[in-house]
């Protein structure tokens, strides 16, 4: 096996899984924390980025589209972008928008997203309340690919498991499966550093 760095940007609204990627980058030979980008009006992550010396910039589709420019138009800019830093893996954590394929095909299967859900329920916005309204048992959260413009319909890396209490809340079913996103998430980028997955169509094989 090369001893390759893997190049990591991380895509965030507010930052809130940014510490976790940041301490499995710190913590493994093979993994690079380069960039973090926002698309929020105000982010605590690119501030906390920045702190640790790692590049960090907003690129907010509210401003782009005072331009007239379109959301692949937006896409597309934002992949020249991540271009310049040459990365090997880009991490969307808390990214509300929907990629394109402007995106996506500059990148393939090199990006993944952390959905708090087990997909495919509950997939989009809100998730945790969506579980809740739906009454559901149990719900977790899920780590996929994205190679596609759907939401939340990557093949599946890993997943896991929160129970939904009756008196369970918006705010403390997140809080619970926060902790799970964290665990999946740093898990998710070791096994991609080492190079131990291999997508066959819908199913993401886990080399033993």
């Amino acid at each position: 096996m090369e001893n390759k760095k893997y190049k990591i940007c991380v895509l965030i609204g507010r930052g809130g899984r940014l510490k976790a990627i940041y301490e499995c980058a710190k913590n493994h030979p093979l993994a690079d924390l380069v960039l973090v980008v926002s698309h929020k009006k105000e982010s605590p992550g690119i501030d906390w980025a920045k702190k640790q010396g790692i590049d960090a910039f907003y690129f907010r589709w509210t401003d782009f589209k005072k331009d007239g420019g379109t959301r692949r138009d937006f896409d597309k800019a934002l992949a020249k972008k991540l271009k310049r830093y040459g990365p090997d893996l880009i991490v969307m954590a808390g990214w509300d928008l929907i990629v394109h394929n402007e995106l996506i095909h500059e990148f393939p299967n090199e990006i993944i997203n952390l959905h708090p859900s087990l997909c495919p329920a509950f997939p989009g916005m809100d998730a945790e309340k969506q579980a809740l309204d739906y009454g559901a048992k149990y719900t977790g959260c899920t780590v996929h690919f994205v190679t596609d413009e759907g939401v939340d319909t990557g093949p599946i890396i890993l997943q896991d498991v929160v129970r939904v209490e009756l008196s369970e809340t918006v705010d403390s079913l997140q809080e619970k499966i926060h902790q799970k996103e964290d665990k999946i998430l740093a898990q998710a980028i070791k096994l991609i550093a080492l190079k131990k997955l291999e997508i066959t169509g819908r199913k993401v094989i886990i080399e033993q």
